[in-house]
């Protein structure tokens, strides 16, 4: 496995693939590996020749407020994990190595003005900027992201899209620790009593998936939810929302197929999940 710290040396080495007739598979990630990173890894290494994965907290997708100078940096245990996984190459660069005085960005309308495209408002042009960076960087043939950050998933294949890269952007399912907490880097935040409440999201989920059905009532479903997590002491929900699975813009009634996301407070920690479901597939069960 190969380790690059700059952009000429990365894409020095995805050239040299290239020009073997070699396809590439995109990890994007920040670090902190765990196992849903791994299963995005692992598919990569099934589908692909070469596997690039980048470790990169990337610092323009976080506000003045929010945790990027806290946000766990654990490269030798990454390295380590990736290795193991069968990664060929880790790209691993600096803020300053990405970033230089005069910021070009990437921003994308409609998709990004709701959910965290409120919550967080520099969040996903930050996540713009970087993934087509690393598209372009890169040279791959196709990019992994967890179906937890379904916002984001949807805003990177549009963006993909309509700036035509010429990249497969595929969604991976949502890793779960056994109690149904959705993996996550920012789970090591949680003291014990915070981990354990925070299984009132899944607890919400599960009974979204069992109130879901065509023609209900938006704002019944997210209420119901926000109140099983709020029942949580050391809960808050920052939002339920119910929204169409292509566009991210809200809908009253569920007539379409449909992205649930939640946002909530665990303690400091801010915590996202979600599930999708589908009127065309009515009496089966979506899996989040």
């Amino acid at each position: 496995m190969q380790i690059a710290t700059t952009v000429r040396e990365a894409k020095a080495i995805c050239r040299a693939w290239r020009r073997e007739g070699k396809t590439i598979g995109l990890v994007p990630t920040m670090g902190a590996l765990h196992e849903g990173h791994g299963s995005l890894i692992e598919r990569a290494r099934k589908e692909n020749d070469k596997v690039f994965v980048s470790v990169f907290v990337n610092p323009t997708q976080f506000g003045p407020n929010e945790d990027f100078d806290k946000y766990p940096r654990h490269f030798e245990a990454d390295k380590a994990f990736c290795e193991g996984l069968g990664a060929d190459l880790v790209f691993h660069p600096a803020p300053e190595e990405m970033y230089h005085d005069q910021h070009c960005y990437v921003n994308m309308d409609l998709l990004t003005e709701t959910l965290d495209g409120v919550a967080r408002p520099i969040h996903f042009r930050g996540v713009c900027t970087v993934v087509s960076k690393l598209f372009n960087i890169s040279g791959a043939d196709r990019a992994y992201f967890g179906e937890k950050d379904a916002q984001q998933l949807a805003i990177v294949r549009k963006m993909a899209l309509d700036l035509d890269f010429d990249v497969q952007v595929v969604g991976c399912p949502t890793v779960r620790e056994a109690d149904g907490l959705a993996k996550s880097s920012r789970n090591v935040y949680l003291s014990p009593e915070e981990r354990a409440a925070a299984t009132a999201i899944y607890r919400s989920i599960r009974q979204g998936r069992e109130m879901m059905r065509e023609g209900l009532a938006a704002s019944e479903l997210e209420q119901a939810m926000a109140a099983t997590i709020d029942a949580e002491p050391l809960m808050e929900t920052e939002y339920v929302s119910v929204v169409d699975a292509l566009t991210m813009q809200p809908v009253k009634t569920v007539d379409r197929p449909v992205l649930v996301a939640i946002a909530a407070h665990d303690g400091k920690t801010r915590l996202i999940d979600n599930f999708s479901w589908d009127p065309a597939e009515a009496g089966q069960t979506a899996e989040a």
